[in-house]
């Protein structure tokens, strides 16, 4: 079994109240709502997904997208609610409270293929199906490499081993559920799935997620057994790229609800490919601790779940973590029964450190439930990592903490050969390092979210993050679509936000990657990304700039954007490289008030590959094309805010091109396999930041 990234095991512990308190309820502020209705028993999809004939099968949808994503103001905190609870906060994966218990779900699994869509005829989600003929699989891990031999080399097998293997897929596993869990509040979580996922308990539907890299919560409800010993069963769906991998051209396979809805040029992992557990807490619990540090004090809201059918009155404490300077603050808390509240604290952090990519400081916050009376029973406690900084957007500059940025950038794909998606924590550190190792100060998580360890390591290393959703290559029919009836698009823009919100390193929200804008579109564009910017704006408290990486320079919604955001390829796919200083100008021209971000740039090289630097392909080519872009841009620095390398690291892709590379795309400073450097590499190590 590969080496994942674990949660810390053991039993809860018993943890110190605050030594010294300051009572001071005059700065928390309390309102609430019901908890939205949600059935006890979810219905499972159709059992006839849909295919063309003798074509690859197509998942069946809801009419709307199927986890009920939707934000509800709460004593004015806007809050996301998927399957009838609060979106919870993930921390679990690292990091256990003393008031909760877990069970680990990274294991061996028992794992089968269900290419016939048999699956749910057969019952493979009930407890009595028997399922020893099965195979096992680790979670996390992708399918992919279950059996693809060669998959990281270029001269592998394209098209070959279970890197295509397309359709459903089941998993089984069972679990001791401790009878303490009688009396608490249950959920099943899980990191990623990819693409979809629908969640049996004891063959009682739980729910369905889609959207292959956000992570979900399931409450599990009355199919909870305390005492018991229950089956888990997830059947995963991963569509088809094309009909034929190795047909010239392929004939792509499409979804109008998927997003992406068609085939993209990264490679699209399939399975449990990150962390899960069953977390068990009590039925008051703060599901989410929201945190902003700015200005020289912390603002913090604690979103409480009651699940039980009595009122609670206490008080919650708010501590502002060793180095804040700040006393623990205690706060009124009452939550009537079945509803969600939102409890406020603001406290001045007088020595809190700012956090900057020079000093990255964070300080940890933790919030503590009481029942009654401050210094009653403990109810429950959630802590979270932030950091205390100032972001701004003024004068065609992005500015922390007062200073003007500029970011050094790089795009990178979540993967390394041996582990596809699920990637050990050594092989996250390894690749983030590459980051740093040339001098970058920025990363964009192109183009959907990552572990929750990427942004952890981004707060402690310094290292500026903009992150992304799966909004790529969308067309003009489906941003309608998402717009006014399926809504996935909304969703995994708020879940992005709310997710990542407390992390100080996040500065950026990209809404969308290269999508189309037709003739008479530009009205759907517009209303698709207006509803994409008003959920993210909602949630985030810090008031992030918002941003996407176009397609044109010439884009028809850059008013909207605070950040202007496109993708470039002078000199590679059109034009000559040094066009792009021009379009610099003529776009600030057009936009004074409002930064510029160059979201990609690069082209390729075959590595090993010299010659002249006029000619296509090779690794001179490659770095003379970065210095020629990076010039223009470094020499605009007064109002372009950084410049976005595509791409650190050669990566897979199942696209229909690079075929003869095994589907590797060749673009990046390093090789994908070896992960050994190209003259690009030194070349953007040694660019010089006009702002450091």
């Amino acid at each position: 079994m590969t080496d994942p990234i674990h949660p810390p095991q053991g039993r809860p512990r018993k943890a110190a109240h605050p030594s010294r308190r300051s009572v001071v309820a005059a700065l928390g502020a309390v309102g609430c709502v019901a908890l939205p209705a949600w059935p006890d028993t979810a219905r499972a999809a159709d059992r006839a997904a849909s295919a063309a004939q003798d074509g690859p099968v197509l998942d069946t949808h809801p009419a709307t997208e199927p986890s009920g994503t939707h934000v509800r103001e709460v004593a004015g905190t806007n809050v996301v609610f998927q399957y009838g609870a609060v979106l919870p906060a993930f921390d679990g994966w690292r990091t256990h409270e003393p008031t909760r218990e877990y069970l680990s779900l990274d294991k061996r699994w028992r794992f089968r293929f269900d290419p016939g869509n048999k699956g749910l005829d057969e019952g493979w989600q009930s407890p009595r199906f028997d399922d020893r003929a099965w195979g096992r699989i680790d979670v996390p891990s992708a399918w992919d490499l279950l059996d693809t031999p060669g998959f990281a080399s270029e001269t592998g097998r394209f098209g070959k081993g279970t890197a295509f293997a397309d359709g459903y897929a089941w998993y089984r596993t069972t679990v001791d559920v401790p009878g303490s869990w009688r009396a608490r509040h249950v959920r099943m979580a899980f990191l990623a799935a990819g693409y979809s996922a629908e969640v049996w308990l004891d063959g009682t539907h739980l729910g369905k997620h889609e959207g292959a890299n956000s992570p979900f919560a399931l409450p599990v409800g009355k199919a909870l057994k305390p005492g018991t010993r229950q089956t888990i069963a997830v059947r995963v769906f991963r569509r088809a790229t094309y009909t034929d991998y190795t047909a010239s051209p392929g004939q792509p396979v499409t979804d109008d609800h998927e997003i992406p809805y068609k085939p993209v040029d990264y490679w699209p992992y399939a399975g449990l490919t990150r962390s899960a557990w069953i977390e068990a807490v009590p039925r008051v619990t703060i599901a989410k601790l929201l945190v902003t540090g700015a200005n020289g004090r912390l603002e913090a809201r604690a979103v409480i779940e009651n699940h039980g059918p009595a009122d609670f009155d206490g008080s919650l404490t708010l501590d502002a973590g060793r180095g804040s300077g700040a006393r623990p603050t205690v706060v009124t808390a009452r939550i009537p029964a079945r509803s969600a509240g939102v409890v406020r604290v603001s406290v001045p952090v007088p020595r809190a450190p700012r956090w900057s990519p020079a000093s990255p400081h964070t300080l940890t916050a933790r919030a503590t439930l009481t029942a009654r009376k401050p210094g009653g029973p403990r109810v429950d406690t959630l802590s979270t990592r932030y950091g205390v900084r100032d972001l701004s957007v003024a004068d065609g500059q992005l500015r922390l903490n007062g200073r003007p940025l500029f970011l050094k950038g790089l795009n990178w794909h979540e993967e390394t050969g041996a582990h596809g998606r699920a990637m050990t924590r050594a092989a996250y550190d390894k690749e983030l390092g590459h980051i740093t190792e040339v001098g970058a100060n920025f990363v964009r998580n192109c183009v959907y979210n990552r572990h929750p360890y990427v942004y952890d390591w981004a707060d402690e290393h310094g290292v500026l993050v903009m992150d992304d959703v799966d909004t790529m290559w969308l067309n003009t029919a489906q941003e309608k679509l998402q717009t006014e009836r399926y809504g996935l698009a909304r969703a995994l823009a708020l879940t992005m936000a709310w997710n990542q919100h407390n992390h100080p390193s996040v500065i950026l929200w990209c809404l969308q990657n290269e999508s189309e804008i037709d003739a008479d579109g530009a009205p759907v564009y517009r209303a698709w990304l207006a509803d994409m910017k008003a959920a993210v704006k909602a949630v985030d408290l810090t008031a992030r700039p918002v941003t996407w990486a176009s397609n044109t320079s010439n884009d028809p919604a850059f008013d909207l954007a605070d950040v202007i955001g496109f993708n470039e390829y002078f000199g590679y796919f059109y034009g000559k490289d040094a066009d792009l200083g021009p379009t610099l100008d003529a776009v600030h021209a057009k936009y004074p008030g409002k930064p510029i971000l160059i979201t990609e740039n690069g082209t390729w090289s075959d590595a090993g590959n010299h010659g002249p630097s006029t000619t296509q392909g090779t690794e001179e080519w490659q770095a003379a094309s970065f210095t020629a872009h990076w010039n223009q841009v470094a020499e605009r620095s007064e109002f372009v805010a950084g410049f976005t390398y595509w791409v650190l690291k050669d990566y897979k892709q199942r696209a229909g091109y690079n075929q003869d590379h095994n589907g590797i795309s060749v673009m990046g400073l390093l090789t994908f396999g070896e992960e050994r450097p190209k003259l690009v590499h030194e070349t953007f190590r040694k660019a010089v930041n006009p702002r450091p």
